[in-house]
């Protein structure tokens, strides 16, 4: 598999619901509604790129595989679709969150 580079991974994690705490290293917290959960990551202020072995970690630190991981990345899945994995796999709560949408 290829790098990422890191901006690309930032601003998707932003656009899944996660959201940026700056300390020497930049977490990442997920928040599902307003409520925030255990699912963390970090980037390295000094990375331009990540290679396999970090991307390895990261995608495990937020509940996925790494396959699950570049598609979180590039898109194909969606902020939805990956809270209900997270959900699923008992990573997040069913409670957490805006209530279910029906219809």
């Amino acid at each position: 598999m290829s790098p990422r580079k890191t901006k690309d991974i930032r601003k998707s994690l932003l656009v899944k619901g996660f959201k940026e705490t700056n300390t020497h290293h930049e977490m990442y917290w997920l928040y599902v509604g307003n409520r925030k959960t255990s699912v963390r990551t970090r980037i390295s202020h000094s990375e331009s790129e990540y290679g396999d072995r970090l991307l390895n970690q990261m995608a495990k630190q937020v509940g996925l595989n790494r396959t699950e991981f570049d598609d979180l990345i590039e898109c194909p899945l969606t902020q939805d679709e990956y809270l209900q994995r997270l959900r699923t796999r008992g990573i997040v709560r069913l409670g957490e969150g805006p209530p279910d949408r029906q219809g």
